[in-house]
């Protein structure tokens, strides 16, 4: 490992080569664009992938993503049919959910509050802590197929639960399988993409985590009205199981130890080029390539190995399990965790969808469980809008801001695409809420879950990209302090939100409609003073990224 210059901002970057300096290595041949991080030489570098490789791998990325996604929320419009068949109360039910760490905030608090059960919500968030530094550690390949087999196990035991307790300890069992989907999915990206087209696969990564939650109550209802609802379990094992085989044989394992970061590329660019550095500005990347590439590339077999290599030793094993408390210290990381809090508070809690299951269901819409998946329709529509406004259309605006900025690339440019959202999350919210009091039209209902959606996807996929563009050589810690804080401070909401749901249809939602207003304007905040809180963490930043695994 290089030395590492302790002066270099991170996350920011020179992304756009528009002082000409044609040693840098470039997206393309008569491209302008600089590829950051710097690939190495190696045959075997992700970085250095063919395009249809790299295609390739993403793809298994969103197999495994809407796998999870469907075997965790396959039961949002059939739990009243299980509770009837089983004898397990509703609230029991949805308490067991939310215990999955991917379900509702709000559902599981009504059962948290009657019962005092913290454990299962706090599990999901410190099982990070066990699985992301395994993955960095031994290889991702095998982490993410043994997540998918358990979830295969776990859909075919719900047909055979009798009884709370089994109902529960499933539910927590299959959190714990899961939890790469909200950690580890993030950092597989940053493995194989460059920091100018990151943005367009986290929006697809958005789009296909949280789109899984819509399609699986979509299919679930026509399911449930054809066989029953043993069969949409049966059947959502059937497709984690043809997924387990999918990505058996062609997901590869995407680990590898870098030995540079933006600080040592940065200060290579600065001798190579001959310019001056500068503490505010000099905080580009990317040394010369020498452009032919060494070694001996991998068969097929030894692609295929579940725990093919060692990519860290067993102190930085121990050192990545908590690390990522210490990272809280970040306001960069904070400011994700409250904003990943509010997206899920927004689409997976009553706020679009189990007020939506239990509202179309009673008069004067009475849908069918069939209807009631068809209605995720809208947010599906809305969820694709805005990851791909905040993805495809980001990279693009990010490269045109750069270009404005003496080829720069900073973080904070990418968030004023979330203007959007000051009008759609408030308005979203508050035409769901005063609609479905007023017994307005289903197609306003639909509509509104729609835009919520939207306004959900922009803000995730774009803080998402923010945290680990502006931490990139630590990306695998910085999602575990996401996912840890947020579901912690998740459960501390719980208990809190219970006297929100009493207030009624209208008064619930144009309260959060405010709520998530005044969340939203908080991206003003961090485009002002973001780079000033990046600047104050470089030197500690550095300090972690020098004894850790910059490859992942």
């Amino acid at each position: 490992m290089h030395d590492i210059d302790g002066s270099v901002v991170p996350g920011s970057v020179y992304l756009v080569d528009v002082q000409e300096k044609t040693t840098i290595v470039h997206a393309g041949k008569n491209s302008t664009i600089v590829l950051s991080p710097t690939p190495s030489n190696d045959v075997n570098d992700p970085l250095n992938w063919s395009r249809s490789r790299k295609l390739l791998h993403v793809t298994c990325v969103m197999i495994y993503t809407s796998a999870i996604g469907i075997g965790t929320t396959v039961l949002y419009s059939i739990l009243q049919p299980i509770s009837t068949d089983t004898g397990i109360p509703l609230a029991t039910l949805n308490a067991g959910t939310g215990y999955s760490g991917l379900v509702s905030t709000f559902a599981s608090a009504a059962y948290i509050h009657h019962c005092g059960d913290n454990f299962g919500i706090l599990v999901l968030g410190w099982g990070a802590l066990i699985n992301q530094p395994l993955a960095l550690t031994f290889g991702k390949r095998g982490i993410y197929l043994i997540s998918v087999l358990g979830n295969t196990a776990m859909c075919l035991w719900t047909p055979y639960i009798k009884t709370e307790s089994q109902w529960i300890a499933s539910k927590i069992v299959q959190g714990y399988l899961c939890t790469p989907v909200e950690s580890l999915c993030e950092v597989s990206i940053t493995d194989v993409f460059f920091a100018h087209e990151r943005g367009t696969y986290i929006g697809m990564y958005t789009l296909f985590l949280f789109g899984s939650n819509y399609f699986a109550p979509l299919i679930a209802g026509f399911i449930y009205d054809g066989q029953g609802w043993h069969w949409v379990m049966y059947w959502a094992a059937i497709i984690n199981f043809g997924s387990l085989i999918v990505l058996f044989f062609l997901m590869e394992e995407t680990n590898y130890v870098r030995n540079t970061s933006e600080a040592t590329e940065a200060v290579q660019m600065s001798t190579k080029v001959g310019t001056e550095k500068d503490e505010q500005d000099s905080t580009t990347s990317t040394p010369v390539s020498s452009g032919e590439l060494t070694g001996v590339p991998k068969t097929y077999l030894q692609r295929l190995a579940l725990f093919g290599g060692r990519y860290a030793s067993n102190k930085l094993l121990f050192t990545m399990a908590y690390r990522p408390v210490i990272l809280l210290r970040f306001p960069v990381i904070f400011w994700r965790v409250i904003h990943r809090i509010w997206r899920r508070i927004e689409t997976h809690s009553s706020i679009g969808q189990d007020f939506n299951m239990e509202h179309v269901s009673e008069p004067p819409y009475n849908f069918r469980a069939s209807f009631v998946g068809l209605s995720y329709i809208g947010p599906l529509i809305g969820m694709l809008i805005g990851t791909f406004y905040s993805g495809w259309v980001g990279d693009r605006f990010a490269v045109r801001y750069a270009r404005r900025t003496n080829g720069i690339r900073e973080p904070e440019h990418r968030l004023w695409l979330m203007v959007v959202s000051l009008f759609l999350c408030p308005a979203s919210l508050i035409l769901w809420g005063v609609g479905a009091s007023k017994g307005i039209s289903w197609v306003g209902l639909v509509f509104g879950m729609g835009i919520i959606s939207c306004s959900t996807g922009i803000g995730s996929s774009l803080s998402i990209g923010y945290a680990l563009d502006s931490y990139k050589d630590l990306s695998g810690e910085v999602m575990m302090a996401v996912i840890l804080v947020r579901n912690t401070l998740s459960f501390a909401i719980g208990y809190g939100i219970t006297p929100w749901l009493y207030m009624g249809y209208q008064n619930t939602f144009i309260s959060a409609g405010f709520v998530g207003l005044a969340i939203t304007m908080t991206f003003l905040i961090v485009i002002k003073w973001g780079k000033s809180w990046r600047k104050a963490s470089r030197k500690k930043y550095w300090e972690y990224v020098a004894t850790g695994a910059h490859g992942h």
